[in-house]
């Protein structure tokens, strides 16, 4: 029987060789042409790139012949590849689009298919669902170049995407500053793509970078899946301590996300971080422009938004809403809370290295420690706290849902309910300025529930709270 594939919040992800096989990435490879040919020109070049998963370089040749075959030509990476760098390849080669082989920070056990458009960012729904539905039920009528030919022909060219970025990078941010600034800096890779990253962007000063989880292990030792939260992040957390760190910086397993650890081995949460990058844009780089955020990231941005005088703009939860928005609105920055920061000057797409690089600037522009920065954070705008709690779950979603709607909660953790937002899962403002979000997860079968309060103490029983109104308790 035909295997239905559905395109969630940043493409398709599934099990190897469950759902996942060689037939479906081509069947998902073909949907992409298809979608790819009513929109460009016969000819045109698309990157393909894959990360350190099981198989992922096989799956993007796999995916190369196929667009080949369409009549495509293709920038193949020669190595694993960080999303953003992929992302950006896209603008430098003058591509119309890109497929990247990875499942981001799935459990080992996964693999995905990331697509993306001419801007290097993530194609808008409408786009993703026209692609889920050309995607052809067999591969009888599509035709695909064998790899040895293709490139043979020019029609498969390997490339190293990592000179151009760097260059591309160094425009942004002044690298110099933070090679001289004597940090001691300590990376976990997560076994990812982001391996390597910043000791070759920041070797040659006083600065000293320090990388764990940084070769080749599709399995993940010491984390439940390459996540940048707890508690896959505390042996990083752990060895801050243990290294007399500056920072920790960690990127998810394709490094468009990333975590920060302070010096004192505390983990600074997503929230916490999209709210320190966009005070850094405003405040250090006294940039403007507006900041687009999903519903389940940080009330601080409004608040940000309000003391600096910039529009904040509100989206669904996943980037194929936050890049259509940043490039309607020529956004400042924009993010979510799953620790992915987009930047103007840069791609509509997540990056983890230039997050990382921002925070490092921000410590050598303020001269503050990340614990000091989080303080001078909340002078701005008050404490602001956060926590999840992800829940697998099997049978009828519809049903859950009906369960969240008949709830009608008038307090959740001690707060009165404002109002119930569900432009994307079920929103519950309360009156502290927080809120709690009952959301389902666009890539896997889980339920989450999130939350954002001023009163940290109250965070388990608002949690305890969404769980009962989830079903889940």
């Amino acid at each position: 029987m035909t295997t239905k594939i559905n395109f969630g919040t940043d493409g398709w992800r599934a099990t190897i060789a469950d759902t996942y096989t060689f037939e479906n990435v081509r069947r998902c490879a073909a949907g992409f042409s298809a979608y790819q040919k009513q929109h460009t020109s016969p000819g045109s070049w698309i990157v393909v790139g894959f990360d350190k998963r099981f198989l992922s370089e096989e799956f993007a040749i796999a995916v190369s012949e196929i667009l080949c075959g369409a009549g495509f030509r293709v920038y193949l990476t020669q190595a694993p590849t960080p999303t953003p760098v992929i992302s950006y390849s896209v603008i430098d080669k003058k591509a119309v689009g890109a497929v990247n082989i990875t499942a981001s920070h799935n459990p080992p056990i996964d693999n995905g298919f990331k697509v993306r458009d001419e801007h290097g960012g993530a194609i808008d729904p409408e786009g993703l669902k026209e692609i889920e539905n050309l995607i052809p039920d067999d591969l009888s009528q599509v035709p695909s170049v064998p790899y040895s030919k293709a490139v043979s022909e020019g029609l498969i060219v390997r490339f190293d995407a990592a000179p151009n970025y760097i260059d591309h990078v160094k425009k942004l941010v002044d690298l110099e500053r933070i090679k001289n600034a004597g940090f001691r800096i300590l990376v976990d890779a997560m076994w990812g793509n982001g391996a390597g990253w910043f000791p070759r962007l920041l070797d040659g000063g006083k600065t000293e970078v320090i990388e764990i989880h940084n070769t080749r292990n599709p399995i993940f030792p010491e984390m439940q899946r390459p996540e940048p939260i707890r508690p896959n992040i505390d042996v990083g957390l752990k060895k801050t301590i243990e290294l007399h760190a500056d920072v920790l910086l960690i990127n998810d397993g394709d490094a468009d996300r990333v975590g920060f650890g302070d010096e004192n081995g505390n983990f600074i949460n997503q929230l916490q971080a999209y709210g320190l990058l966009a005070f850094y844009l405003l405040e250090v780089r006294k940039e403007r422009g507006p900041i687009v955020k999903t519903l389940s990231t940080t009330g601080m941005l409004n608040k940000l938004g309000k003391l600096y005088g910039v529009p904040v703009y509100e989206t669904g939860v996943g980037f194929k809403y936050v890049a259509p928005k940043m490039l309607e609105t020529d956004a400042m920055i924009g993010g979510e809370e799953s620790g992915g920061y987009a930047f103007k000057g840069n791609v509509p797409e997540r990056d983890g290295i230039l997050a990382g690089l921002y925070f490092l600037d921000m410590m050598v522009s303020l001269k503050k420690t990340p614990s000091q920065l989080l303080e001078l954070l909340f002078e701005k705008v008050g404490a602001h706290y956060y926590d999840r709690i992800d829940t697998q779950f099997s049978g009828d979603k519809s049903e859950k849902i009906q369960n969240i709607l008949n709830a009608n909660p008038k307090e959740i953790g001690g707060f009165k309910v404002l109002g119930l937002n569900t432009t994307d899962g079920y929103k519950f403002d309360l009156d502290d300025g927080g809120w709690l979000l009952i959301r389902f997860s666009g890539t896997e079968p889980i339920i989450r529930v999130y939350c954002e309060t001023t009163i940290q103490q109250r965070i388990p029983a608002i949690l305890d709270d969404g769980l009962k109104i989830a079903g889940l308790k």
